[in-house]
């Protein structure tokens, strides 16, 4: 037993660069949380996109309606499962609800799910499906045509005036869901800002780069989603649609931008004890995954690619390739983001002296193997929604 001890030990002071105290080698937090965050931040973007048609009137972006409000019901299912796993012990997760405590931001987020999940998203999906799925339950055989029935909670009232209520309805949810989302992943970001112990975490614009972070991410994946199923289905990519979406998805990218380098000269302005450390860590551990990664192809090479896709006398076909191949680049950015600060904000010691690194483990609980099936889990979902309730499909 002591010699698998002193083994482990050795191979963790392996990888430490600088002095470290023993207590301070071990990383608590691995890659599944960071696969939640990135999952919380797709729901939030997701639904941020949906309310522009609800609320905003941007007609140009309705053919993506449905198909965000389905995209972030599918990640929102999955949302809370990193953080389970993570614990060791999902069979408890109830007794937040049982002994809740104020005091805890990361307790109050099972309340927080809650309502965005029963109180904002399947609200405002069951008012816009509402009259779809009681004419799907007239025209489709047993059992599916039982399955629509019980979705559509046994309404069968599909008057102008009823519709018109399912209208309104679902406009004053939206409304009440653009802060829901806000806080459901702001306060992602108010957990790791609130931590002044790690000073890679510790800063007042955390949430709000967290929160424009996760609005580039839903927006990019929507625009992925919908490049890839809509030709699946022989249908023709509204380019109006997607210029406006591209357009959005640029804004966004800049702002987000915007705050982290405004972030970044904050740091560097206070000029506390903790900017030498972090600035070996950025060169040394967060190098590829930050600068390369994050910055340079998640951010400056996508951006350009937007606005190179804007000129109107650039072939169509080429226009489409670059604003897909940004969003996936963007994608690539925004995990890389979640990654340096979970990961980075572990990787120096609390004496500032020293640097340690991750070693991910490929299977386990908490391996590579379940972060991915983490994140395929979210589409495997979203293709059993569209099939059940299609975005596309007007009931007649």
């Amino acid at each position: 037993m002591n010699g698998e001890l002193t083994e482990k030990l050795a191979d963790l002071l392996g990888q430490v660069n600088g002095f470290i105290y023993p207590n301070e080698i071990e990383i608590h937090w691995g890659i599944l949380i960071v696969v939640y965050p990135y999952v919380t931040g797709v729901v939030a973007g997701a639904f941020i996109l949906a309310s522009l048609v609800k609320v905003f009137n941007v007609e140009e972006v309705s053919p993506t309606y449905r198909l965000a409000l389905l995209t972030a019901l599918a990640f929102l299912l999955v949302a809370p499962l990193p953080l389970n796993l993570h614990l060791g012990h999902p069979e408890r997760a109830y007794e937040i609800f049982l002994t809740p405590n104020l005091t805890s931001a990361m307790a109050m987020f099972g309340f927080v799910y809650a309502w965005y999940l029963m109180g904002v998203l399947l609200l405002e999906i069951w008012f816009e499906y509402r009259r779809d799925l009681i004419v799907w339950s007239r025209q489709a055989r047993f059992p599916l045509s039982w399955v629509y029935r019980v979705l559509s909670l046994f309404s069968s009232d599909i008057s102008p005036r009823a519709l018109e209520f399912d209208h309104a309805a679902a406009k004053m949810i939206t409304i009440i869901g653009i802060p829901s989302a806000f806080l459901l992943h702001g306060y992602v970001g108010f957990i790791f800002g609130s931590v002044k112990a790690n000073p890679w975490w510790s800063s007042v614009l955390m949430p709000i780069v967290f929160l424009m972070s996760a609005i580039v991410s839903g927006i990019a994946l929507v625009i992925f989603l919908y490049m890839v199923i809509t030709p699946i289905r022989g249908e023709i990519i509204d380019m109006r649609c997607l210029d406006k979406l591209a357009s959005f998805l640029f804004y966004a990218v800049i702002v987000d931008f915007s705050l982290e380098v405004l972030d970044f000269i904050h740091r560097l302005y206070e000029s506390e004890e903790s900017v030498k450390i972090l600035g070996t860590l950025i060169n040394q551990k967060l190098f590829m995954s930050l600068l390369i990664v994050q910055v340079l192809l998640g951010m400056i090479i996508p951006s350009a690619m937007l606005v190179a896709g804007k000129s109107r006398k650039m072939n169509p076909e080429l226009r489409k390739l670059l604003c897909f191949t940004a969003c996936i680049l963007i994608q690539v950015g925004i995990f890389s983001t979640r990654w340096n600060v979970v990961i980075g904000g572990q990787l120096f010691s609390k004496s500032l002296r020293g640097l340690t690194t991750y070693k991910m483990e490929v299977i386990g609980a908490e391996g590579l193997i379940a972060a991915l099936i983490l994140l395929a889990l979210p589409l495997i979902i979203l293709t059993v929604l569209l099939k059940l309730i299609p975005p596309w499909r007007e009931a007649s």
